[in-house]
């Protein structure tokens, strides 16, 4: 009875719904990558859009289905901001393909994510529990958005125009980067009193 229980629990907290859209829209930003490299040779261009609008179509109902059914979960709350970065990574990494003022923009959001992945990690361990994203961040996520979009959109936009929006944003990922460390420098700060021994040697 309690192995039943604990299958039930198990493919609940992985296997929902809206869990399932979000392996989906990963799956999508691979597919996505692929169609985009082989419209480069030539392939037709409307396949990469259709991807992009399919997974944005899916990113706004999983989170709606969880609440409107009860469906949220720990490991849901993890895998849609998961799904959110590898797609908007696989956007940029794309568009690398195509731009080469676009590369350092990987760099940029690499260290950025890769950042924000330890700093999480240790404030985690520190016994502070993980919240949304700050404004500047959520500002930083629709900015990146937009702007990647705007350029898959328009694919023969004049060269000099995707250079401003490409410094744009990496303008704003340093911005963003910087006022998370301000902020885990201040909040690592007030929690190092919590903070294993091994962690502060």
């Amino acid at each position: 009875m309690r192995e039943g229980i604990m299958d039930k629990n198990f493919w609940r907290e992985y296997f929902s719904i809206p869990n399932i859209m979000g392996y989906f829209r990963i799956a999508l930003a691979m597919l996505y990558m692929l169609l985009f490299y082989r419209a480069l040779d030539g392939a037709p261009y409307w396949p990469v859009i259709v991807t992009i609008v399919i997974s944005g179509i899916t990113d706004f109902f999983d989170g709606k289905i969880a609440r409107r059914f009860n469906m949220i979960t720990d490991w849901g709350k993890m895998l849609d901001p998961i799904a959110d970065k590898i797609t908007l990574g696989a956007i940029i990494i794309s568009m690398s393909f195509k731009y080469s003022i676009v590369v350092p923009m990987v760099v940029f959001y690499i260290i950025k994510e890769g950042y924000m992945a330890v700093a999480g990690i240790i404030s985690i361990r520190a016994g502070h529990k993980i919240e949304g994203a700050m404004w500047y961040g959520k500002v930083c996520t629709f900015a990146t958005y937009v702007i990647l979009i705007v350029l898959l959109l328009f694919p023969n936009m004049p060269e000099v125009m995707v250079n401003v929006l490409v410094i744009a944003d990496m303008a704003i990922m340093a911005f963003t980067l910087i006022k998370y460390f301000i902020y885990h420098r201040g909040l690592w700060e007030e929690l190092r009193g919590k903070l294993p021994k091994n962690m502060e040697k």
